[in-house]
């Protein structure tokens, strides 16, 4: 997995590209607790460049909610493609995140 990191004013968006699996647990915990020990507002997280999410995947999404919600800050994702809103619908996550068709839309909800 790859990951860009941009800041928008008071938001954090944090690109995520490849799979997210239990490969990169380590990696992507890292680079949240990083993110979010400077965090302003929120992270957005883009979702858009993922190709795959596995059950680790989805526990490190869970674990990245409640990070941000323990140091408040919120998390949105977005950029979600039909696979990754599928498994967050068969496993019943889809209420737990605040998720949003585009990016911009996303960063906007901050306001």
């Amino acid at each position: 997995m790859k990951i860009k990191i941009q800041d928008y004013n008071e938001v954090t968006v944090v690109e995520l590209q490849g799979e997210l699996d239990g490969d990169d647990v380590e990696f992507f915990q890292s680079t949240i607790t990083d993110i979010i020990s400077r965090c302003k507002v929120g992270v957005v997280l883009d979702m858009s460049g993922l190709g795959f999410v596995d059950g680790e995947g989805l526990e490190q999404l869970l674990w990245a909610r409640d990070y941000c919600s323990q140091n408040k800050c919120e998390l949105r994702l977005a950029g979600l493609d039909e696979n990754c809103m599928r498994i967050l619908e068969i496993t019943r996550l889809e209420k737990e995140f605040n998720h949003y068709v585009e990016l911009a839309e996303a960063v906007k909800s901050f306001v």
